[in-house]
């Protein structure tokens, strides 16, 4: 799980608990979930949307970190996002407030 603990943890400020070869926990202290290895990646899955403060600074370090852009930003009612591919080929988002 090392590329997520990469990822995840350096852009969102995550930390994480191993619990096996496939599943690791993470949290902020105000959000917990966990990532799992080990099945296909699914196209057509439901789309996880992030938020973040500084949208352009998030962008940036998710590319440092490996993921690549699907979807630069753009506008929506309420805000506005871009959509990445994470090292394990699933596909997130990420927005912020207008």
């Amino acid at each position: 799980m090392v590329l997520r603990a990469c990822c995840y943890g350096d852009v969102f400020g995550w930390n994480f608990v191993e619990y096996g070869p496939t599943y690791t926990e993470f949290s902020d202290g105000r959000l917990t979930g966990g990532f799992t290895t080990g099945e296909p990646v699914r196209p057509g899955g439901p789309l996880i949307i992030l938020y973040a403060d500084d949208l352009e600074a998030t962008q940036l370090r998710l590319e440092a970190a490996g993921a690549t852009i699907s979807r630069e930003v753009f506008a929506f009612p309420g805000g506005r996002r871009f959509h990445f591919i994470d090292p394990d080929g699933y596909e997130l988002a990420v927005w912020s407030a207008s």
